[in-house]
């Protein structure tokens, strides 16, 4: 057996920072009174109040915020009596304002304040914009003893040394958090939100090897983004590369994509030598097809929508699956909401994106019994796969704008075209698949064993191995069923 697993307060680790944040954010402007803030906060009993010049129709962004706290107001009391209420708040606020994104879970937001040694942080949402605030107060009944292991690590790594030890406390985590009866499906959460962050701490320990080269900073605002099950939030403990880079301006092969392309290089070369291998398929910002321009990838999105044959569209079905984890606030994501957009009622390219991502493999033999080689089932290729796939032409075809499959299979049946009970059977039958493959992929990894998607029938429960047949069995309506729906 392998080490220990550590007992983990598991709440922070699968509830977001938007369910315990206070919304909407609450403002004051810098040339009001200290003693007007002290008496708003006492009112709204509120422990802090957001600094930001007023700016009729511009959106609350962290760079121009500060914040004052109750603590400020008493450290300007105890300093100056009471002139100090009558001090424009400016004079005791505190910048810049440190923020969390209202999607982060509640351990990032944990590991930040005690890393800054704060007690307050905002919330800002996909596009950067100031949403709500957090407390400690807030987090006060999410915080663990000694389980928050990954916290804000993974962003503050000084170099790609300290950034693989944290990212190698990843799978004790997950196992951790399976044995305290956490569903797989928020483990795999967890593990796409620490891709994005081991992305984008990739990213700027990238730039920072570019400077030293000489090469400058980035010619133009970029984004990075995660594509496939990170951006789904679906990742288990098998994985590698899948990333693309936005930049604002630049033709392709000009001198802004030339520097994007090099550092693209150095971020596989990072992430690989942390233990996220490059991608077989080639899907990283390194190569020209996978970083560009805005206008190169509207482009680009056009051209594929335009495609007639399934070899063209080879890989782009992820991209629809597009998480920005880096960058300028909706850069990356502005584009993904364009590919939706371009695609909304193209069912001829919904069909042709699906058929381009390749066969399922069949899981049940003619007689119902589960299909294994050397005694094992690969879920991703006879389970997930499917269940994705559909999940995802569907959602693009009727402009079901989600990233999860769960809301997308949700989403379409909201629509009420038909085959309710068939989209229910597969959303029973993900979370299935994803239970069995991490429970196997924590042991094989005890074990010594590379990760993988193969799951070993014979270790399974009789209840496992049902649960298994049913879902494998639930899979076999996809094809019959994005044939029904596309139209």
């Amino acid at each position: 057996m392998g080490e220990s697993r550590p007992r983990i307060d598991s709440y922070p680790y699968i509830h977001r920072v938007r369910e315990v944040m206070s919304a909407p954010a609450k403002f004051i402007a810098p040339e009001e009174k200290v003693g007007a803030a002290l008496d708003r906060m006492s009112r709204e009993q509120i422990s802090s109040l957001f600094v930001l010049p007023s700016a009729p129709g511009a959106p609350p962004r962290p760079d121009a915020a500060g914040i004052v706290t109750e603590r400020d107001v008493l450290r300007a009391i105890a300093a100056h009596g009471a002139d100090a209420l009558a001090l424009p708040v400016e004079r005791v606020a505190n910048r810049p304002l440190a923020c969390v994104p209202a999607d982060a879970f509640a351990h990032v937001a944990i590991g930040r304040m005690n890393r800054l040694k704060i007690r307050h942080l905002g919330v800002t949402d996909e596009q950067g914009v100031v949403i709500g605030a957090l407390s400690a107060r807030d987090l006060l009944r999410l915080r663990a003893e000694g389980g928050l292991l990954l916290g804000d690590e993974i962003g503050q790594s000084a170099d790609v040394s300290a950034l693989a030890r944290a990212w190698a406390k990843l799978p004790r985590i997950a196992a951790g958090l399976l044995a305290e009866g956490i569903a797989a499906r928020d483990i795999a959460a967890l593990i796409s939100r620490g891709v994005g962050a081991l992305t984008r701490r990739a990213a700027e320990l990238a730039e920072r090897r570019m400077a030293d080269a000489g090469r400058g900073g980035p010619p133009c605002s970029y984004a990075m983004a995660v594509l496939g099950s990170a951006g789904r939030e679906e990742s288990l403990l098998a994985m590698d590369q899948d990333n693309a880079l936005v930049f604002s301006t630049g033709e392709p092969d000009g001198a802004e994509d030339r520097w994007f392309g090099t550092l693209g290089a150095h971020i596989a070369d990072i992430l690989d030598a942390v233990g996220v291998p490059y991608c077989k398929g080639g899907v990283m910002a390194k190569n020209p097809q996978w970083r560009g321009s805005v206008a190169t990838w509207h482009g680009r999105i056009e051209h594929w929508i335009s495609r007639s044959s399934p070899d063209d569209l080879l890989s782009v079905d992820i991209f629809f699956d597009l998480r920005q984890v880096s960058g300028e606030a909706g850069l990356a994501t502005g584009i993904w909401h364009t590919a939706f957009d371009l695609a909304r009622g193209q069912a001829a390219f919904a069909k042709l994106l699906a058929e381009s991502a390749g066969a399922r493999e069949a899981g049940l033999t003619w007689f119902g019994r589960i299909k294994t080689e050397n005694g094992r089932i690969d879920l991703k290729r006879a389970g997930l796969f499917g269940i994705v796939s559909m999940a995802r032409a569907l959602a693009i075809r009727h402009h079901v704008v989600e990233r999860s499959t769960l809301r997308r299979l949700a989403g379409i049946e909201a629509l009420g075209r038909g085959g309710k009970a068939d989209l229910e059977a597969l959303a029973d039958a993900q979370p299935t698949f994803l239970d069995l493959i991490l429970a196997q992929q924590v042991e094989d990894i005890e074990h010594g064993q590379p990760a993988t998607n193969r799951v070993a029938v014979g270790r399974l429960s009789r209840r496992d191995r049902d649960r298994l047949r049913a879902a494998l069995k639930a899979v076999e309506s996809v094809e019959e069923l994005t044939r029904d729906l596309l139209p």
